[in-house]
């Protein structure tokens, strides 16, 4: 039998404990993906963080919601862009 892909989709969740609508995580055997609404925001990928170079910073929310996938600020994510750890690039 052929291996297919493995997705699985779950909701985030705020700090007390409630799933939050159109905010999700997607785990693939390529990586965990952020996607806020229907825009693919962020990957992280074999210890990589690439963001999408539109939708990044699109709103404030996505920026909540980005911000607690990669565990910081907006400044550093930010800092992280100017130093070329985090790597902009066509996720949609």
């Amino acid at each position: 039998m052929r291996a297919l892909p493995r997705i699985r989709v779950e909701n985030m969740t705020s700090p007390n404990g409630n799933k939050i609508s159109n905010q999700f995580t997607i785990m693939t055997d390529q990586g965990l993906y952020f996607q806020s609404y229907d825009t693919v925001i962020a990957l992280k990928q074999d210890g990589k963080v690439y963001l999408d170079h539109n939708a990044w910073n699109y709103s404030r929310t996505t920026s909540k919601y980005r911000g607690i996938f990669l565990g910081e600020t907006t400044k550093e994510t930010e800092a992280k862009i100017k130093s070329g750890e985090y790597e902009l690039v066509e996720l949609n």
